[in-house]
Order: C-alpha cells, then sequence, then structure tokens
C-alpha cells in the first residue's frame, strides 16, 4: 500500500497542509467499520458521535511523580510525570501557592518543555499556574509517533486509540492534575501544532475552562469531503477547525501575527470563524508562535476573576 506522502514543512509539521491524503488509504483497501468508541489504561477512554465530534474521558493519574526542581516564596517549580493509557507523559509545572487560574500548554513541533521554562515561570510569577507537557511524537521526553494519518486511521477504524486521541487524552489528564490541586479555572492553550492538540483536548473535555490558541489553524473540514462515514467522522475528529466550535459557551481566544511566516493569517482568521461566542481574535506584533505580547495578555487571561 502506498503511504501517504507529506512534506514536514508544510504538512505535519508546523504548517500541515490540509489535504489529508486518506484517499490513498481507502485504495489501499481497509475495511471500515464504526471506529466510534475506544477504551485505554485506567479507564481512560475515547468516543466519536455521529457528526464526527472526539469526547475523552480521562482522569487525572492516580500517582504523580514530581522533582522539584526550585522553590521559593514566589512559586515552586517541579518537573512531573504520570503514566496515561500505554506512555509515562512528562511536563514542568511552575506554580504560585495560590494561583488565580491555569494553563495547560502543548507546545508548537519539535519544542520541548525545557524550552518553555521561563514562559512557564513568568506565568506562575504572574500568578497563573501552567503545566508544559512533552507532547507524544515531539522529541522530548515522552515517547510516541509523529502525526501519520494511515496508521491513526487504522487505529481509530479498530476501536484502537489513535495519536491525535493519545494526546488529547494527556492534556485532559494533565488538566485533572491541577484541579485535583487548585480549585481555579483551567485553560487549554498551545502554540502551532500545539494549539491544534489543545483545540481538540479543549472541546473534548468540558472540564476545560476554555481555548488559547496562538499561530494555528485547522484543516478546512476537509473531512466534509469524503463520502465514507467513517472516514469523514475520523478526519472531522482531529480537525480543530470542526472541533472548535463545540467549545462554547467557554471562552476562546486566537492570536494570529498578520507576518506569520508558517501558518498564514488567513488560516487563523478561517479558524477563529468556526469558534462560537464568546471570543476573541487578537493580533498581535511578531510573527510565529507566543511572544512577550501574547504572553502579557495570556497571562491576564489566566488570573482574571
Amino acid at each position: 500500500m502506498p503511504r501517504p506522502s507529506l512534506s514536514s514543512a508544510g504538512a505535519w509539521g508546523e504548517g500541515m497542509r490540509s489535504g489529508f491524503m486518506i484517499l490513498a488509504v481507502l485504495m489501499g483497501g481497509l475495511i471500515l467499520g464504526t471506529g466510534c468508541t475506544g477504551t485505554g489504561h485506567r479507564g481512560a477512554s475515547w468516543s466519536v458521535t455521529g457528526d464526527g465530534y472526539l469526547d475523552v474521558s480521562c482522569p487525572a493519574p492516580a500517582t504523580v511523580n514530581e522533582h522539584i526542581l526550585e522553590k521559593n516564596a514566589s512559586l515552586t517549580l517541579s518537573e512531573v510525570s504520570f503514566y496515561n493509557i500505554d506512555e509515562e507523559v512528562y511536563g514542568l509545572l511552575a506554580a504560585p501557592e495560590n494561583p488565580r487560574g491555569a494553563v495547560i500548554l502543548a507546545p508548537g513541533a519539535g519544542v520541548t518543555k525545557e524550552r518553555e521554562k521561563e514562559r512557564v515561570v513568568d506565568y506562575a510569577m504572574a500568578g497563573c499556574a501552567a503545566l508544559v507537557l512533552d507532547l507524544r511524537g515531539n522529541r522530548g521526553e515522552t515517547r510516541g509517533r509523529p502525526f501519520d494519518p494511515e496508521l491513526e486511521f487504522m487505529a481509530f477504524d479498530m476501536g484502537a486509540w489513535p495519536g491525535t486521541y493519545k494526546t488529547a487524552c494527556d492534556l485532559s489528564a494533565a488538566r485533572g492534575i491541577i484541579a485535583r490541586s487548585w480549585k481555579v479555572p483551567v485553560y487549554s492553550m498551545g502554540a502551532s501544532n500545539g494549539g491544534r492538540s489543545a483545540a481538540i483536548a479543549a472541546a473534548a473535555d468540558p472540564g476545560f475552562a476554555g481555548y488559547i490558541g496562538v499561530s494555528t489553524s485547522g484543516f478546512g473540514l476537509a473531512g466534509n469531503r469524503y463520502s465514507a462515514e467513517n472516514v469523514s467522522r475520523f478526519l472531522l475528529s482531529i480537525d480543530p477547525d470542526h472541533a472548535i466550535g463545540r467549545i462554547a459557551p467557554r471562552a476562546v481566544w486566537i492570536f494570529h501575527s498578520r507576518m506569520d511566516p508558517i501558518i498564514p493569517f488567513e488560516k487563523g482568521e478561517a479558524l477563529f470563524s468556526h469558534a462560537r461566542e464568546p471570543k476573541e481574535f487578537i493580533v498581535f506584533n511578531g510573527t510565529h508562535g507566543e511572544n512577550e505580547e501574547v504572553d502579557r495578555r495570556v497571562i491576564g487571561i489566566c488570573t482574571s476573576p
């Protein structure tokens, strides 16, 4: 069977074309089943509705390993890890003693938790607890495959866990860790490719207080172009353009720069157009990904009453 051919620069890395290439999978002769539910370790499970919306049930892990890196009067910075579904998931948590809010941060392609250390510390210093994860297949400590549409669809078709669903579950379980420690709003946040994961997680887990996407986009509702129901439902279930409309009445904030060289500005506008109120589109001065301007606004969102 020919495998989908996707360039790393313009496709499943940071740019990600919206042409999913699932047609190659169908031509390869996969048998289509219902693909509607899946289960995982310690009660974690997923389901996809008839109209292509992903739901996940991912309880906070019973055990969280924590190694304190720094502790002072202002914050505690820790390396954390927890087992979810089939892998140990690693993160970096910075938190003040009494945060006013929290974010679960999904970084962009190839960005590890260590590269986000300064950011999460700054958030914590301002009163916002921040937990950044090493996403699966993203070159950090958390093991996993980079996105492969053929393998993901095969897993979906068998009722197993596609990688995109696992990542959504990791973010949801991380939200549960924060919620167990502090009774504050927890926002799903991500930049670029991580923004896509964060959007899927926010839509799939109603426990998130809202969604913050930076320099990100969806896939143009490509699933609507396929007549095979299972293919259409799968593609819609991993498409932020589809998922984002389900986040309401929780708030959505989309940040995008007109000078973004990786994900065009109009792609960010398109993602925003699919969100429902309350929502806000913020044009920032920069290129691609978070900067000080974005961080100030995010801290304001996280720490507002």
